[in-house]
């Protein structure tokens, strides 16, 4: 039997925009992992008919319906009633449910309400919640449809997937294959650039190679599909090294890694240290940077030197080349830079300054003017100009210029 799943979040909040879902996007990607196909998804608030609705059009093109949301205690929790009267099954309570609910209240109020939730239709199996007090369910209304529910709240979601939804999945056979993929992350280089380097990849069938984009970051998503997830690593491979001999030093990692991550990895590897100087981003690059745990054994501090007061006192700026040059030059990045290297007595040291926006702008230093400065061991100095895009807002240039700067380093740590 072809598996093709469907996922319904259920929530009146959702759809008035009070939270974000981020549930569809983890279920989306665990559906992948498992191989398991899945064309649709649905919010839908909390309405007896409109769910069945719902339910009615998924059981109808989908064989495995997963939902989320509305398994609480409180009234407009209608999940698992409404899921067992579209399949005219009536409610059974589940005597360890309750046990388990009375269990983890022990010292709270208990209502009646919170008793419904260990109503399950007649033939459905519990789903146990590690977390929280609401359980899902596993039930096959008929043979060809599985349904699984899950509560609203991630961290419970994750918890009943990984524990017990996964381990249900696979020994009913319902899982096939393994889809894996790896995702390669560039900086530096513009998307449509990256794809017409690799175009001839996008041909290809297992593993298939797709690019996309955010905030200025390109990627390169390799997926492939295997019995097992170790045999799909293996196709994908030697597609990935030819990709990374291509693309060269663009890229600067994989997945979850970050720019500050791999900048973190460099510093501790040839044990140097850092220390930053900020002018238009405001301390958000040494957020950035100690964002990474153990990041104290490498970054030393920085300044954020705002104001032209504070890059002469605190940082030696020539008040001349201020005057000459204006706080958004490359010759005040430079000194900047050398000027918290000396401060802090560190061996790298960046700097940044530049016109954010949506003011400060003129012809000749527009918004999105942006020098970056950075300052090595040896005390050499140089400033990197960018002219990010003026169109955008105040939070993307400053975080566009925080990740440059990261970038910049980095790539001077590869050519060692």
């Amino acid at each position: 039997m072809s598996i093709t799943a469907e996922i319904i979040c259920i929530g009146t909040e959702l759809l008035l925009g009070e939270i974000l879902n981020s549930n569809s996007q983890y279920l989306a990607q665990q559906l992948a992992k498992l191989g398991i196909t899945h064309f649709y998804q649905t919010v839908v608030g909390d309405n007896p008919e409109r769910i069945q609705k719902v339910l009615a059009i998924a059981a109808s093109r989908s064989n495995l319906i997963i939902t989320t949301g509305g398994l609480g205690p409180t009234p407009d929790d209608l999940t698992t009633a409404t899921i067992a009267d579209f399949f005219a099954t009536p409610l059974i309570e589940h005597p360890q449910i309750w046990a388990d609910i009375q269990q983890k209240y022990i010292g709270q109020t208990i209502t009646a309400n919170n008793r419904k939730q260990a109503l399950l239709p007649q033939g459905a199996e519990i789903l146990t919640n590690p977390v929280g007090t609401a359980p899902g369910m596993i039930w096959q209304p008929r043979p060809s449809l599985m349904i699984l529910t899950f509560p609203g709240v991630p961290s419970e979601l994750y918890a009943m997937w990984e524990q017990f939804a996964v381990p249900v999945l696979r020994s009913q056979g319902w899982v096939k294959e393994t889809f894996y993929s790896k995702v390669l992350l560039y900086w530096g280089i513009p998307e449509s650039t990256l794809a017409e380097q690799v175009n001839t990849f996008f041909t290809l069938t297992n593993p298939t190679v797709a690019p996309y984009a955010n905030y200025g970051q390109a990627r390169l998503r390799i997926t492939a599909r295997a019995a097992t997830t170790e045999a799909a690593q293996a196709l994908i491979a030697p597609v990935e090294a030819e990709i990374k001999q291509i693309t060269g030093k663009y890229c600067y990692g994989a997945d979850q890694d970050t720019l500050a991550d791999v900048v973190g990895i460099f510093l501790k590897k040839y044990n140097q240290t850092l220390a930053v100087a900020e002018s238009c981003t405001g301390g958000w690059l040494g957020e950035t940077i100690t964002s990474i745990p153990s990041s104290s054994t490498y970054f030393l501090g920085g300044v954020i030197s705002y104001s032209n007061k504070v890059k002469t006192q605190i940082l030696k700026v020539s008040a001349s080349d201020l005057e000459q040059y204006g706080a958004v030059s490359a010759e005040v990045a430079k000194q900047m830079a050398l000027g918290v290297k000396n401060l802090l007595q560190s061996d790298w040291a960046i700097s940044i300054t530049g016109i954010a926006g949506p003011d400060g702008g003129s012809v000749s230093k527009p918004v999105g003017c942006v020098y970056v400065g950075i300052a090595d061991p040896q005390g050499q100095v140089e400033a990197i100009a960018y002219k990010f895009n003026p169109n955008r807002d105040r939070h993307w240039i400053r975080m566009v210029s925080v990740y440059s700067a990261l970038d910049q380093l980095r790539q001077r740590f590869v050519m060692i």
